[in-house]
């Protein structure tokens, strides 16, 4: 619906200072928004060089008021040598082109991240198939996928926390998988050597695998469990240990798996050990477990958002972590994490889809922007536009239906990572 405050004007009549709104498609013009301030030479001489014989004009917004009819200065006179326009033109084709270039990259991106969370999950699954019947080849199994991350984690340059599509395996998968790069990515920060790094991949892969051992019904922790059922579900951990232990694992990662239940005041399981019992592996376990469980519990609709979680370790659970773990992980995920919802400063409501662990105060974004298909919204970083900023965190059911469409906020929290590379958008890109 156009603007009743609007009125059509020649664009040989247009001016610097007044705010105009473009009829297009978010692909047919080189803007951020459709609807702007023209405060350059430059955005005039784009803006002629669109084709088009009017716009709409919004006096209430301008600086400058539209010239009266005796003060139009002939079309020959405004309008640039044809030479000029003619280069106009084709810069704006070649940005419309380089952004069809970042869609393109942006989905390739995703995809592969997918796949890749995928192959691991599957690898897990297989991976609790095998123990019983091969314990050679589950090993093996579990080697190939942890060294596979570590051979991508650890090439030169930031590695970039990615959210991905729901969908992608069963519960116990997901789990163990999203443990397993979020430890990964916290060793990294926190400067653990490839060998320590190796321990704690596998303990992370593994940690859980002891509740194969448990009937179904105990498997995941509730609230409901009576005395004996979370004395049987607590045994998990002894039985996960002594997998290990026939699988061949380090006393590191054994520690790791044994110990990744136990909190720094004392208040875990299975033996109450407190912050200076419990080992290095064990401690980013714990914390990195305690996360993903708050993001994506058995009853889905007691799940936090990312930016919850991450507040409410830190206001009311700091005491059962590692002071420095937990300090290192809210340095790596950032104040939002992704998956996380957010207002912007400018009231607009977006989603954080990726976070460089070296950055993590400008995260990247997908905002909601009508003007724009929601399968052509570019990832915009936040790194480049300085001038946008993120006003507060957001629960998705407080958002407009519209909103909701456009994001599609995560019921479950899938976690993965990507070489930092340029910036796939800069501050116009959205």
């Amino acid at each position: 619906m156009k603007d009743s405050q609007t009125t059509p004007i020649a664009v040989e009549e247009l001016r610097i200072g007044m705010f105009v709104h473009l009829d297009l498609g978010w692909m047919d013009h080189p803007f951020p928004l459709s609807s702007f301030k023209i405060n350059s030479p430059q955005q005039l001489e784009t803006l002629r060089s669109l084709g088009l014989k009017t716009v709409r004009y919004s006096p209430e917004k301008s600086d400058a008021p539209a010239p009266a009819a005796d003060q139009v200065v002939a079309k020959d006179v405004l309008s640039p040598e044809a030479e000029a326009r003619a280069l106009a033109q084709a810069e704006a084709e070649q940005q419309r082109l380089a952004r069809r270039a970042q869609l393109q990259a942006q989905k390739s991106s995703l995809l592969q991240c997918e796949k890749q969370f995928a192959e691991a999950a599957r690898s897990y699954r297989q991976l609790v198939d095998e123990v019983d019947s091969n314990l050679a080849a589950a090993r093996t199994r579990c080697e190939g996928v942890i060294n596979g991350f570590l051979q991508q984690m650890l090439g030169d340059g930031d590695a970039v926390i990615r959210l991905l599509s729901e969908g992608l395996g069963d519960r116990a998968a997901l789990h163990s998988v999203n443990v397993t790069v979020l430890c990964l990515l916290l060793g990294k920060a926190m400067g653990l050597s490839h060998e320590t790094l190796g321990d704690l991949g596998r303990a992370a892969m593994l940690h859980d695998m002891g509740k194969q051992q448990l009937p179904d019904r105990v498997r995941f922790r509730e609230d409901h469990f009576t005395p004996a059922e979370h004395k049987l579900y607590q045994s998990h951990v002894g039985h996960g240990a002594m997998l290990g232990k026939q699988l061949g694992l380090s006393v590191n990662a054994l520690l790791g798996i044994s110990q990744h239940h136990e909190m720094a005041d004392g208040t875990g399981f299975p033996l109450g050990l407190k912050d200076d019992k419990i080992g290095p592996l064990a401690k980013i376990l714990a914390l990195v477990n305690r996360y993903d469980n708050l993001c994506n519990p058995g009853n889905p609709s007691g799940a936090l958002t990312p930016h919850e979680a991450l507040s409410l370790i830190f206001a009311q659970m700091k005491t059962r972590f590692d002071t420095q773990t937990l300090g290192a992980f809210i340095r790596m995920m950032g104040v939002y994490p992704p998956g996380s919802v957010v207002q912007l400063v400018d009231a607009r409501y977006a989603m954080v889809v990726s976070v460089n662990s070296s950055r993590p105060l400008r995260p990247r974004i997908i905002v909601h922007e009508p003007s724009v298909p929601k399968d052509e919204a570019l990832i915009l970083d936040l790194e480049q536009a300085q001038d946008l900023g993120i006003k507060r965190s957001v629960r998705p059911l407080q958002l407009p239906k519209a909103t909701i469409d456009y994001l599609s906020p995560r019921q479950r929290i899938c976690y993965f990572f990507e070489r930092a590379a340029d910036p796939l958008v800069v501050a116009s890109g959205a």
